[in-house]
């Protein structure tokens, strides 16, 4: 291991996480027809927070800054996994230093390290799991005890949601686009972050790859913050809902989410831009270039990418059945007045919970067991390879189900060998091997979890959180919620619940899934493994 080299890379890391609490520091100040008052506390301990990171990265930079050497594969998988766990902690400061508070039980606590490194963690691995309370500050002119008092300074708010949109697309992805002297070391960086058994660079230069997806994805972002505030939302709304839509994070500004706003045509714009986000960004390249060379009168040509790849169709036919489905059932029930209203609410929450982005129009959990188990094996599949969701990713779906096809093939017909194809393409003979290890690992990570978090919380039912048993199916959803990077779950960590009433090391473990869910286990599992620290 290279160590002067990872802590220069580590430093760089570290302070551009610190330069980018630079554009919440505004949000402290009543601005954009914004009429709260200028939050002091908040604006201070994003400010110490921010000289916290430039020290740490500093000294980490100045400790191996006479390093030249080349990112290799083991210090690639390092960096990425000490990286992202950095960014954890150091995302955790402005928690920590402008005086958060959140409802524990009856009472109204200070956020403890456990908490604001869980805050931290989710917010950057795009889960949305949350541990606060109270997230709207009363309205103006309100009586004194008829709403909570503010326990989250707005500065503060933002930057909650701004770590979303900087690890959807991915810090190292960032990291790589900044600096342009990585050369091969940044592909090897890239190829650990980029979720998908199946990651080409979309240009034949890495930086520029990196480059082409971070443009992609600020053009979306743009949009949709524009489409938000046309629509009623302010500024600090429109930005705070676009980080959680294009990053398929989920966190809002509001304890109701985006059912605060009441608004059908916000929810359908949401819906399709969380459909955008989950898909492959490799696909706008393609759709892009392909359009520029070719006849530009021909508006079809601009799908043909989509249309043409089959993990695309499946994940399109996934959010179509569970639609489907849930507006069936829902019907069924007469929760909802019209089919107008039973549409959107089976989409929003197909295509909210599928693409792991977590937003929430309704109490789900109320919704019947047909219902929750359809919504709670969606968590499982997440986005396209490539795209800003988590999950497992819809193409080893894909591939898992053409392997057993294979094997069954094979259990009749011992002496044909057909080769694994996606798009009429021979895949590797490895790529089976590692679709069937990810499975394996995902199980074996599920099951050893599930065991640690009944073990680590009181036996039972366990003991109550605002009047709720935490049970067995609670401690599975929240592994499941946090190991796919959805957050809300449910049960007891439903929609209108969060994780405050999960005790520390229990808050510690599921931040730990996190970040094994948004690097896809190994670049999180090798850090645990003594040979992987060797120098030879």
């Amino acid at each position: 291991m290279n160590w002067l080299l990872l802590c220069r890379m580590l430093g760089l890391l570290g302070m551009l996480v610190g330069g980018s609490m630079v554009f919440s520091l505004p949000w402290a100040f009543p601005v954009f027809g914004e009429t709260e008052t200028f939050e002091a506390e908040g604006f201070r301990g994003l400010l110490a927070s921010f000289c916290v990171c430039l020290l740490v990265g500093g000294s980490l930079f100045l400790a191996g800054r006479r390093e030249t050497g080349t990112v290799l594969r083991k210090e690639a998988l390092a960096i990425v996994g000490l990286g992202w766990i950095l960014s954890g902690l150091l995302g955790s400061l402005p928690f920590l230093l402008s005086g958060v508070r959140h409802q524990l039980g009856d009472e109204i606590v200070p956020i403890t390290i456990p908490d604001a490194i869980f805050e931290s963690v989710s917010g950057f691995t795009t889960t949305g799991a949350s541990v606060l309370t109270h997230l709207e500050a009363p309205p103006i002119g309100a009586a004194p005890g008829e709403y909570p008092e503010k326990l989250i300074p707005r500065c503060v708010m933002f930057w909650r949601c701004f770590t979303h949109w900087l690890g959807g697309m991915g810090i190292i992805v960032l990291f790589v686009a900044v600096l342009g002297q990585l050369g091969a070391g940044g592909k090897a960086l890239m190829r650990r972050e980029v979720p998908g058994p199946i990651s080409e660079a979309v240009r034949p230069r890495v930086r520029e790859t990196a480059l082409t997806m971070w443009a992609i994805y600020v053009g979306l972002s743009v949009l949709l913050t524009a489409l938000l505030y046309l629509e009623g939302m302010s500024v600090y709304d429109s930005l705070c809902h676009t980080f959680g839509t294009m990053a398929t994070g989920g966190f809002s500004t509001w304890n109701a989410s985006v059912g605060h706003f009441q608004s059908p045509t916000i929810e359908w714009t949401l819906i399709g831009f969380m459909l955008l986000a989950g898909t492959n960004f490799n696909l706008y390249y393609m759709a892009i270039s392909q359009h520029r060379s070719t006849d530009k009168g021909s508006w079809l040509r601009w799908f043909a990418p989509f249309y043409r790849d089959p993990e695309y169709r499946l994940y399109l036919s996934i959010l179509t059945l569970a639609t489907f489905l849930l507006a069936v059932r829902l019907w069924g029930e007469h929760r909802y007045d019209s089919l107008g209203e039973v549409i959107r609410h089976s989409a929003f929450m197909s295509v909210s919970i599928t693409t792991t982005t977590g937003f929430g129009t309704e109490d789900y959990d109320q919704w019947s067991s047909f219902s929750r188990a359809l919504l709670l094996g969606l968590m499982f599949v997440g986005g396209c390879a490539g795209s800003t969701g988590g999950g497992i990713k819809v193409v080893r779906f894909l591939l898992f189900a053409r392997i057993l096809k294979l094997e069954a093939e094979q259990a009749f017909r011992p002496n044909v060998v057909r080769p694994l194809r996606i798009a009429g393409v021979n895949l590797d003979k490895t790529l089976r091997h590692e679709v069937i290890v990810y499975f394996s690992f995902m199980l074996l990570i599920f099951v050893a979890s599930f065991l640690m978090l009944t073990a680590i919380e009181p036996g039972g039912p366990w003991h109550q959180a605002d009047g709720h048993n935490i049970e067995l199916i609670d401690c599975a959803s929240a592994i499941a919620a946090t190991l796919n990077n959805i957050g809300p779950g449910l049960g007891a960590v439903g929609p209108t619940m969060n994780y405050s009433m999960f005790a520390p090391q229990s808050k510690l473990l599921l931040s730990l899934l996190m970040l094994v869910g948004r690097l896809e286990l190994f670049a999180i599992l090798v850090l645990f493994v003594p040979s992987f620290w060797r120098t030879q």
